[in-house]
């Protein structure tokens, strides 16, 4: 009996040691390995795939580890970057911890979409797949049947996450998505009277709103003045649009000669709205766009107190003399 109970014993302690080898001692790569696991895998099908591809001993010793520890039952989908010289068990704790990686890209309301072009390819850790494409050709690639060939405004700005090594792909089609989502909430909700015969016109106009202002108190009453000044055939007269059309020519302020050169976005120049939007507009822009204040607003100012709030007119005296107040600075 004693002969097999040291036999056994013997047995026992060799296997645990054979198990502690194999799950603390480090494999090493020629370079870092990037796990992705998706929403429900397993972590025997994790721990297939790390002994197939040579990062890890054994896939028993792992799948035993994790339930032993009960990391199987918190395992998190995501990308997680192993290092070159890991053990299986420093592994099991990153999935543990759900320590994934991901890229994180900001894009703010009023930003142009070439600015968001620029902001995507000089981010890190992406794939960049889309890189020296035209914006022609990446809007055909996510939607063939786009509302429109010109690819700005149809983008939302938000914060968006993708894992480390995702394409840049995948962040302009979400972007799209979230638009088109965004824009069909707020024409179907939009009141009734409005001069937009489309969302893409609904679209242009939170555009211009969105670059007028970024008051939250501030917005429909803006979209009141471009509302009333289109359903009584004024013209918009609204500088961010002469600056998108400016393009490249613009050095940082309006000049008189700006206002009277003519081109398809001179709200001076020209009635209606401008062709395509101006920007990416957010939710509250577009929100504003569909539901203008009941205001008879024609004309607004800044008020020039940096609060970001404008001052605002029914008649153009009323305007005048808000110009002479908070421009001009007279009394």
């Amino acid at each position: 009996m004693k002969k097999v109970f040291y036999t056994v014993f013997a047995a026992l302690a060799l296997a645990t040691v054979a198990f502690a080898a194999l799950l603390f001692a480090p494999k090493t790569r020629p370079e870092p390995y990037r796990l992705k696991i998706g929403s429900g895998q397993g972590i025997f099908a994790v721990g297939s795939r790390l002994e197939a591809d040579g990062v890890i001993y054994s896939r028993h010793v792992l799948t035993a580890a994790a339930y032993l520890t009960g990391t199987h039952n918190t395992l998190r989908g995501g990308s997680y970057k192993l290092p070159q010289n890991a053990s299986a068990w420093q592994i099991l704790q990153k999935l543990k911890r759900g320590d994934t990686d991901t890229v994180t890209i900001r894009i703010i309301e009023g930003t142009r979409f070439a600015q968001m072009r620029k902001i995507i390819d000089n981010t890190a850790d992406l794939q960049h797949d889309t890189a020296g494409w035209s914006d022609e050709r990446l809007l055909k690639e996510i939607d063939p049947e786009a509302p429109a060939a010109h690819a700005e405004g149809l983008f939302a700005p938000d914060t968006y996450e993708t894992d480390t090594g995702g394409s840049d792909l995948q962040i302009y089609r979400l972007a799209y998505r979230t638009m088109q989502n965004n824009l069909a909430a707020a024409w179907d909700e939009r009141q009734s009277g409005l001069p937009y015969k489309t969302p893409y016109e609904l679209l242009t106009m939170a555009s211009i709103i969105e670059k007028e202002t970024a008051h939250p108190d501030d917005r429909r009453h803006v979209a009141a003045v471009f509302v009333n000044r289109l359903n009584d055939g004024m013209r918009l007269q609204t500088d961010p649009a002469v600056i998108y059309g400016m393009g490249d020519a613009y050095a940082g302020r309006i000049r008189k000669a700006d206002l009277q050169r003519d081109t398809p976005y001179n709200t001076y120049t020209r009635s209606g709205l401008t062709p395509t939007p101006i920007a990416l507009p957010g939710k509250a822009a577009l929100e504003a766009a569909a539901h203008p204040s009941a205001e008879k607003y024609l004309y607004f100012v800044s008020k020039m107190d940096k609060s970001g709030k404008s001052q605002f007119s029914h008649t153009l005296d009323e305007h005048n003399a808000a110009v002479r107040r908070y421009i001009l600075k007279q009394k």
